[in-house]
C-alpha cells in the first residue's frame, strides 16, 4: 500500500496508510533507509518476522510492538532513538522499552 501521509519531525518520516490507524504506521530513517512498523497490540495482530529486530513499549494501557523491515546490521541505537522519537510524537512521555515480549501483556 502507497502512504497517504508522511509527517516529518526531527530526521524521522512517518507514514500512514489510508487504512492504518495513527498508531501502526512505519517510521521511515531517510539517512539510514531503515524502516520500523509500529504495531498497537490493543487493536493489531502482530506476528514476527524473521530477520528482524522488534522492540516492544508500554505506557500505561499502550502496549506497542516495533519491528524492523528490511534490517541490515543497523545500529541497536538508531533503533531505539526512532521509537522513542515515535512515542515523543504520540505524547506517551512515560514509557518502557523492553527487548521481548513484556510478561504484563
Amino acid at each position: 500500500m502507497a502512504p497517504d501521509k508522511f509527517t516529518a519531525m526531527e530526521n524521522y518520516l512517518l507514514s500512514i496508510s489510508k487504512t492504518e490507524a495513527a498508531k501502526d504506521g512505519t517510521i521511515h530513517d531517510p539517512q539510514s533507509k531503515l524502516k520500523i512498523k509500529v504495531f498497537d497490540l490493543l487493536k493489531s495482530r502482530f506476528t514476527p518476522s524473521s530477520g528482524e529486530k522488534r522492540f516492544f513499549v508500554t505506557a500505561g494501557d499502550e502496549t506497542l510492538a516495533f519491528e524492523t523491515k528490511g534490517y541490515k546490521k543497523h545500529r541497536e541505537l538508531l533503533i531505539l532513538q526512532m521509537i522513542a522519537w515515535y512515542c515523543l510524537y504520540l505524547g506517551l512521555i512515560e514509557v518502557q522499552i523492553h527487548s521481548s515480549w513484556p510478561l504484563s501483556m
